[in-house]
């Protein structure tokens, strides 16, 4: 086969071209963690939510706050027919006082040498019987509302009125909506300057608004994996048209140097 000096000059700029193509090609971008990569998703949470439930085997006699309804700490939320336990409270307390008389006898008998120091001491054992069966009459008696533990609403009410319930039954969950919460994942190299206190915004699907929130907590431990790491942070303000369970996208960027 003859080479020319044509066929080498055509094959030379052919190289050439592809080295200067492969030259221009800039190098990977290094690799971002995944939460980077999409926007950052929250939802609203209260601060403080439970369940509450029945503490005796009793009928509902009335709920008084709805499900949606707001209440404040202290508050009788439920209340139950303790005709029963009231009677048994009676019953105690009439046992109670006949103990105490029969002591107050032996007392008196026993400066006249009439009785014995046995029947003294089984007199006062009896008083100290009756005085715990009160205790626990009116230790049941005192189940018979149910008392909010802190201001709120009624989330979801389980029961109704005139419904026969058993101890440990649920009867509604209730949550502290005084302060919305946010849970959420942020990338690890945040942890640079996120601390807590900072300000960030959220943009609420539901509302279309964007609120003001702050850092309240960060997350004691990096997931390697994703080289994200968990935060919370609260709205900051009180915002009526705010509730839980909505949700929407946060929006927070490192500050300026």
């Amino acid at each position: 086969m003859r080479v020319t000096l044509k066929s080498l000059t055509v094959l030379w700029l052919g190289v050439s071209a592809c080295v200067s193509v492969s030259a221009k090609v800039p190098p990977p971008a290094p690799a971002r963690p995944a939460v980077e990569r999409q926007e950052i998703r929250a939802q609203l949470m209260p601060r403080r939510f439970t369940t509450l439930a029945a503490e005796l085997p009793a009928k509902v006699s009335n709920v008084h706050v709805p499900e949606g309804g707001a209440f404040r700490a202290g508050q009788v939320l439920v209340s139950f027919d303790c005709t029963l336990p009231q009677g048994q409270l009676k019953k105690a307390q009439a046992e109670l006082d006949g103990a105490e008389q029969t002591l107050q006898s032996n007392k008196r008998l026993l400066q006249l040498n009439a009785v014995g120091q046995l029947d003294m001491e089984l007199s006062a054992s009896a008083v100290n019987k009756a005085n715990a069966e009160v205790s626990t009459q009116k230790a049941m008696l005192s189940k018979c509302h149910v008392i909010a533990p802190y201001g709120g609403r009624v989330a979801e009410q389980k029961v109704r009125e005139q419904q026969f319930v058993q101890a440990g039954q649920p009867l509604m969950d209730i949550l502290d909506d005084s302060v919305l919460e946010l849970e959420f994942l942020v990338p690890s190299a945040w942890l640079g300057w996120l601390r807590a206190g900072g300000s960030l915004k959220v943009d609420i699907d539901e509302t279309r608004k964007t609120y003001p929130a702050k850092y309240i907590r960060i997350g004691a431990r990096v997931d390697p994996v994703s080289q994200s790491i968990k935060v919370a942070a609260a709205i900051d303000g009180r915002f009526p048209e705010l509730i839980a369970g909505m949700s929407g996208r946060v929006s927070a960027n490192p500050p300026q140097r």
